[in-house]
């Protein structure tokens, strides 16, 4: 097999794209540019969704993405089984798609946050956290505006019971999200999505506060590997 093939998803208004793009290529894998409007995976193996601020967010974040050609793709490969990342905005279209549960709404104290946080890593069995270990804390960027992860109560419950928060908030809530929730999985572990940002995370030549990103390029790659 060679190089594995990582479709990176450009909406309108996309900002995190390219860096994504070198975060898939640093750690040996294929980044393969995927436009909003074409109806085309392309045959990748996984998918990032990046972050920014698709169509502006003018409507809500992530509810006109949700309904690209793209994803009109996307959404049956994801429940088929294909791996699916999304990060800041990607999460919020990942909601918006019902890929995965709840919403994110703005942020306690309406104030746009932007800062290194701690990340506590919850379940290491996912499509993208297999490189780490449950319980190991990493720092990751966050800036984001509408980032407070909510859902009803029964909601929270089964994702607490079934394991499927994969990251929490350390060192304090940036954002009112319940249960300090800042990631979590579909019930298969392929489809994750976070509000941190671990494509800004793989460098020390970039400026990034670590390079605990790595984690999730290289989770996916050893996937495919093993398979």
């Amino acid at each position: 097999m060679g190089a594995a093939r990582v479709g990176v998803v450009t909406f309108p208004g996309t900002l995190d794209d390219q860096d994504a793009a070198r975060a898939v290529r640093h750690a040996g894998a294929e980044a393969v540019p995927l436009w909003h409007a074409d109806r085309d995976l392309k045959g990748v193996d996984a998918v990032f969704l990046p972050g920014g601020f698709s169509y502006g967010d003018y409507l809500r974040c992530g509810a006109i993405s949700r309904f690209a050609p793209l994803m009109e793709e996307l959404i049956p490969a994801a429940r088929a089984g294909l791996p699916v990342l999304g990060t800041c905005n990607g999460f919020q279209i990942l909601c918006e798609a019902h890929l995965l549960p709840g919403a994110l709404t703005r942020n306690e104290g309406l104030h746009y946050v932007c800062r290194d946080q701690r990340i506590l890593v919850e379940n290491a069995a996912t499509a993208w956290t297999g490189e780490y270990a449950s319980g190991q804390e990493i720092l990751l960027p966050i800036k984001h505006g509408e980032g407070r992860y909510v859902a009803d109560a029964a909601t929270i419950a089964a994702l607490e019971a079934g394991g499927q928060v994969v990251f929490r908030y350390l060192g304090g809530n940036p954002n009112g999200s319940i249960n300090d929730i800042a990631g979590i999985c579909n019930e298969a572990g392929n489809v994750v999505g976070l509000m941190p940002h671990p494509e800004h995370a793989v460098e020390e030549l970039t400026g990034a506060p670590s390079v605990d990103g790595r984690g999730f390029f290289t989770s996916i790659l050893k996937r495919f590997a093993n398979l």
